[in-house]
């Protein structure tokens, strides 16, 4: 990058510092969401909360059933080799 360049674009740095740190927070929220043993740990928290009786029936199967849809879509995407790349 030029000074010229440099010194026009300057304005837009905290702008580029932003998008990228936004683009690092989906990142990590896309990693989170289709990590397995998370999703894992969620279907024993859901157990626990059946056992103790801390939620409803159907807002148990409701949970169980977006947990068991996330690991299937992760179990599809390490098949077809495309977890893990860019959106």
């Amino acid at each position: 990058m030029g000074l010229i360049t440099g010194l026009l674009t300057l304005p837009l740095a905290p702008v580029r510092g932003t998008v990228w740190l936004a683009e690092r927070i989906a990142e990590e929220a896309e990693a989170d969401l289709y990590d397995e043993s998370a999703i894992h740990a969620a279907l024993l928290e859901l157990d626990a909360a059946r056992e103790e009786g801390t939620l409803d029936e159907e807002e148990i199967v409701a949970a169980e059933n977006e947990l068991l849809e996330r690991l299937v879509a992760v179990r599809e995407m390490a098949v077809e080799g495309t977890y893990g790349e860019p959106g």
